[in-house]
């Protein structure tokens, strides 16, 4: 007689369940985006995102020490800069006393290598025109002029203190050129992440708030389009090629095909952002009712961390660290 098959025998209970996981999110994969801004003098809500501020340096300090107890795995900084204090070229990203290397400076000499500390390595929060690098005659960007910027910021950010450095804004070449210039300083151990399949996505808005971009129009002539598949791997092949230590898909929910694309040819760590966007999406539902939020959060992360992600950028990284911790 032939044995009756009943998968549901090990869904039986939670500890069955728990078992059998084949995907498991833990502390360490998460990866806590923060804001520090100039010109507040206590820590700033961001409305479009419940539950996350623009921090002061004090506020700052105080939440990565609680995130690095919960056991988070790093830490990814962004920088506000006052809007008087932006220009066309974006001059506060590679000052030593901008906002951004001030944060990084203070949290270097807080935490050591207890935690790893990123840096975003784009000039969008930091030109008046809110692009992610400089702009020609024709108000297009310069990808070259830019390259020269980006290297200039990433030596500023490990002289900082930053452990990984990560270039955003989709530049050709963007990896090789600041990987060139960091080894010719001496930084060959500070590391690249690299936002290689970044897509112009709907679902940044409330980061935008979040950084007080001044930007005016899209960015779809260096970011990717949302149809394109086969692009990112390209994309992907290109960064890993010059030298990425590790290689993001950003967003996360929505490109999740993407995710497991780039995981299969990786031959590094993969990275996923879980955007603003999506985490106001599911704050917004959760505070209306209609789904349970905490077993909303756990479920999304699973989903990135199943579909390929060594590691996961989510602004709940420090709460639900200390729910899995």
């Amino acid at each position: 007689m032939a044995p009756v098959i009943r998968p549901r025998r090990l869904r039986t209970t939670p500890a069955m369940r728990r078992l059998v996981a084949e995907t498991v999110v833990a502390p360490q994969d998460l990866i806590l985006p923060m804001f520090v801004a100039d010109g507040i003098d206590e820590p700033r809500e961001i409305s479009s995102m419940p539950g996350v501020v623009q921090h002061t340096t004090d506020s700052l300090r105080k939440a990565a020490a609680e995130a690095v107890r919960a056991g988070v795995g790093g830490l990814m900084l962004f920088g506000v800069p006052a809007a008087a204090d932006k220009d066309a070229v974006g001059s506060g990203a590679d000052s030593p006393d901008g906002v951004l290397n001030r944060g990084l400076r203070s949290l270097r000499e807080d935490l050591g290598g207890s935690t790893v500390l990123m840096a975003d390595t784009c000039l969008d929060e930091f030109t008046d025109h809110g692009h992610c690098g400089v702009l020609d005659d024709t108000g297009r960007i310069d990808n070259d002029a830019t390259l020269d910027r980006y290297v200039s910021m990433a030596l500023a950010q490990a002289r900082a203190g930053a452990h990984l450095l990560g270039p955003s804004g989709m530049m050709d070449g963007q990896v090789a050129a600041i990987r060139a210039g960091l080894d010719a300083e001496g930084f060959s151990d500070t590391g690249i992440l690299a936002y290689a399949a970044k897509y112009a996505s709907a679902f940044y808005g409330p980061f935008r708030e979040a950084v007080g971009s001044s930007l005016e129009g899209d960015r779809r002539t260096y970011q990717q389009d949302s149809a394109n598949r086969v692009e990112a791997l390209r994309e992907v092949r290109l960064d890993l090629g010059e030298g990425a230590d590790i290689v993001m898909v950003k967003p996360a929910m929505s490109y999740l095909d993407i995710l497991r694309d780039v995981a299969e040819i990786a031959d590094v760590p993969v990275a996923a952002y879980q955007i603003s966007g999506e985490y106001s999406m599911i704050t917004a539902a959760a505070e209306r009712g209609w789904i349970d939020r905490d077993a909303a959060i756990l479920e999304s992360l699973t989903s990135i961390k199943r579909a390929g992600a060594s590691m996961i950028l989510t602004y709940w990284a420090t709460e639900v660290a200390g729910w899995l911790g």
